[in-house]
């Protein structure tokens, strides 16, 4: 039996775009419109309003683009780590021959897993007190130095030395390696830390050995570290999970100097955040808002120096005024002598004169004392002689006589007690009557 040979089927040759296009339409046939459940990840709007994020579950990840005109209607912020529903259509993004889904609603679905773990642990840090407003230190002023923990690939690192540089070259800067991101990223970062708190204390001894293992430096040459930056760029919720770790909560709890955290933009928070003393929106806010620029101090330097300069000539001025005014009061010395000699001469011959004149006074005082004298002892004797013969007069106008001599008695007892009343009397009582002449003896008669 002979077989017959069939043809060769060639495969079609597609080009790029035609097989895009073709899948898409696939795709549009078999599956669209779909919901899908998943958890937010990397989520971004640009400028333009368009949203771009991804999702995924335990096994596989998708990602999503939300134009502006269906993002217009959503009725929350979304966050990485939530969990959603939205409704869309798959495609093929053909510029990069990505798998697509246009996303044209969304809702919330509930947290994600990873979503709920951080509020977990926000929620016992927080009860910790690890957040409190009352344990946020003040940056310093002027740092002697800067610590800064973070990749050294990373592009973060590259942002706040350029800033740092470009703002306070002076200030020496110190770099701790750590990688910041995957499942060995918080012990590293916490061990970068530890190392760098051995060089925050002024006058702490350290080994050489250990400070050229950390800094290549002597430990002469290392700066005494005042500021700590916590920095990393952007990136999704998992890209950002080492900063959520609770060990190193703890240890930057313990920092013995301020911590400023710059991880990720301005919408993504870590726990880290909220221990750090200040948190930076992103790793170049972190070393603007340490570093002070350099112009701004040498101005306030050049300020000062010129006040500085006015008060010392100033001063200058006035110390020369008054040396030329003791000068031209001193001049010569045989001068001051002349005139301090003159000066004692007019004050003795004051004082003679004075002396003379004082004595002069009191003799003149004491010849009118000595004329006066015999005047008012005269007057003086008439006073007291005046007053004698009021006396006199006034003593003699109590004598009981003259009122006798008016025509009274004066009735007293044989032995010479004094009757002024009847109820001293009784009939045949002796009374004897004194009047202006003489006595005379009576007999008190009854009454009648």
């Amino acid at each position: 039996m002979i077989e017959a040979k069939l043809p060769a089927v060639t495969p079609r040759i597609w080009q790029i775009g035609a097989l895009c296009r073709a899948i898409a339409d696939a795709l549009d046939a078999r599956f669209n419109p779909v919901v899908v459940r998943g958890e937010l990840s990397g989520f971004s709007r640009a400028s333009s309003g368009h949203c771009y994020f991804s999702l995924k579950d335990e096994s596989a990840q998708i990602r999503c683009a939300m134009f502006r005109r269906a993002a217009s209607s959503l009725d929350f912020s979304p966050r990485d780590g939530e969990l959603v529903e939205v409704r869309g259509r798959l495609g093929v993004y053909e510029a990069r021959g990505d798998l697509q889904l246009i996303v044209e609603s969304m809702s919330r679905a509930g947290q994600g897993a990873l979503f709920e773990q951080f509020l977990q642990l926000k929620a016992k840090l927080e009860a910790q007190g690890l957040f409190a407003p009352e344990r946020k230190r003040p940056l310093p002023l002027l740092p002697r130095g800067i610590g800064v923990v973070t990749s050294l690939g990373a592009a973060a690192l590259h942002d706040v030395v350029t800033t740092l540089q470009r703002r306070t070259p002076h200030i020496p800067v110190l770099v701790f390696p750590a990688t910041v991101q995957g499942s060995s990223a918080p012990s590293e970062l916490i061990q970068a830390l530890s190392n760098l708190y051995l060089l925050t204390q002024e006058g702490r001894w350290l080994e050489p050995d250990f400070v050229k293992k950390l800094t290549k430096k002597s430990a002469s040459a290392v700066p005494c570290i005042d500021v700590i930056l916590l920095v990393r760029g952007g990136g999704s919720m998992e890209d950002l999970w080492a900063f959520n770790d609770e060990q190193l909560a703890q240890t930057l709890a313990q920092s013995p100097v301020p911590v400023i955290c710059g991880v990720g933009h301005e919408t993504d928070f870590t726990i880290a955040d909220f221990v750090a003393d200040l948190r930076a929106p992103t790793p170049t806010a972190a070393a603007e808002l340490v570093a002070q620029p350099q112009q701004v101090w040498l101005g306030a330097l050049d300020a000062a120096a010129q006040r500085l300069q006015r008060s010392v000539t100033r001063r200058l001025d006035q110390q020369s005024q008054r040396l030329d005014l003791t000068a031209s009061r001193f001049g010569r010395p045989s001068a001051l002598v002349g005139r301090q000699r003159l000066r004692l001469s007019n004050s003795a011959q004051r004082l003679q004169l004075a002396s003379t004149h004082f004595v002069q006074q009191k003799a003149q005082a004491l010849q009118r004392l000595q004329l006066a004298l015999p005047t008012a002892a005269q007057r003086g004797l008439q006073r007291q002689d005046e007053r004698l013969q009021r006396a006199a007069l006034r003593l003699g106008l109590l004598d009981p006589h003259l009122v006798l001599q008016r025509g009274y008695a004066w009735l007293t007892t044989p032995d010479g007690v004094g009757i002024s009343s009847v109820q001293q009397t009784w009939p045949g009582q002796a009374l004897r009557a004194t009047l202006a002449d003489g006595a005379v003896d009576l007999t008190v008669a009854p009454s009648t």
